[in-house]
Parts: C-alpha cells; sequence; structure tokens
C-alpha cells in the first residue's frame, strides 16, 4: 500500500536544488506533512510544534541547495524539526536564581561560570526533549513553565490524580537521565587519554 503523503522524489528535490521555483514549491508542500509529524512528536506543546514545522520549512525553502543527497531529504527535516524543539525547551529552562541579582554581581560571572551554565542548560534541554512524549509535555508545563496542576491536568484532559501520577513519571525518568549522562561524563574523565584500552 502506497503511503498518502510520499516524500518528494529525487527528480523533483534536484530540480528545485537547480533553482526551478515550482519544483521547489512542490518540494515544500509535500514534505510539509512529514515535518509536522516529526515535530508533533518532538515538541512540547502543539504551538512548540507548529514553530517547528514553519521553522524547518522556511530552512528547506530558503537552503535546500546545500543539501547534499537528494535521498537524505528526510534525516535533514528530522534533523533541523528536533534542533527547533531542543531550542525552544532550550529558551523554557529557567536560568540561575543569580540571575536577577543586581547588575554588579552578574558582571562579575567569570566567562568560565556562564559556559558551565550554558553547558548545563544544553544537558537539561536535551534529557527533556528526550522524554517520551507525554512525560515531556506534563514536565515542561508544570515545572519549566510553572502552570498550576489544575491547569496543566484540564489542559491534557487529565485527573488531578493522573497529572501528578505522569508528572512524577517525568520527574524520575528525567532524574535517572540527568544521572546517567553524569556517570557517562565521569568514566569518559577517567579514561585514559590515548591509553591502553585494557583494564
Amino acid at each position: 500500500m502506497k503511503p498518502r503523503f510520499p516524500w518528494p522524489d529525487e527528480r523533483l528535490i534536484k530540480a528545485a536544488q537547480d533553482g526551478d521555483v515550482t519544483s521547489l514549491t512542490t518540494v515544500v508542500m509535500e514534505s510539509q506533512p512529514h515535518v509536522r509529524k516529526f515535530a508533533i512528536s518532538l515538541c512540547a506543546s502543539p504551538q512548540d510544534a507548529e514553530d517547528a514545522a514553519q521553522e524547518a520549512l522556511i530552512i528547506l525553502y530558503r537552503k535546500i541547495g546545500t543539501l547534499r543527497a537528494t535521498g537524505a531529504l528526510a534525516s535533514w527535516m528530522f534533523r533541523i524539526v528536533r534542533n527547533e524543539c531542543l531550542r525552544q525547551v532550550r529558551l523554557l529552562v529557567p536560568q540561575r536564581a543569580d540571575a536577577s541579582a543586581e547588575p554588579e554581581a552578574s558582571a562579575e560571572q567569570s566567562a568560565e561560570d556562564a559556559v558551565l551554565h550554558r553547558m548545563e542548560v544544553e544537558r537539561i534541554a536535551a534529557a527533556v526533549s528526550a522524554l517520551p512524549r507525554d512525560q515531556r509535555q506534563i514536565l515542561i508545563m508544570r515545572d519549566i513553565q510553572g502552570l498550576p496542576g489544575k491547569t496543566v491536568a484540564h489542559s491534557l484532559g487529565l485527573s488531578n490524580a493522573a497529572m501528578k501520577s505522569r508528572l512524577h513519571r517525568a520527574r524520575t525518568a528525567l532524574r535517572h537521565s540527568l544521572t546517567a549522562t553524569d556517570q557517562a561524563q565521569d568514566q569518559a574523565i577517567d579514561q585514559p587519554v590515548g591509553g591502553d584500552p585494557r583494564p
């Protein structure tokens, strides 16, 4: 059975890369259902998914010439959507408590502190983004956006008890994910550089 919405074929993509506007418009139109599907599965909320899909389609329209292989369109679009969803989560991850302190204090923040903080935000954003969609959605709404529990439960069509249970699972999964990356980093640090691979 043929898929309802096939990806654009390679001849069409090649024509679009060569500057044919009609082909380019067709490529964008035929890619749209797939890009939206990626976004819905990867982003935290329907609004974020819509924004990510739009951004990905704009990039496709403007930069199709940078696509190296015509057969790589799907994986290229997937990466763009994933990165856009990650960027949205990054924007929502709370800044450090001292970020609202007086300007003098923030001016004294060392470059090293700034880099470490940015790496931590990236790590948390990546871990949140990797959660299953239902857990990611509830964690962002409740813990990152700070919405009241009743509002979150209502908007997701859950009872208060079900919302709390799902939130608990999401927090536990996030904690395990962050702990696992910590342990992996510690092991990497303990490995001798270019050393003997034997234990």
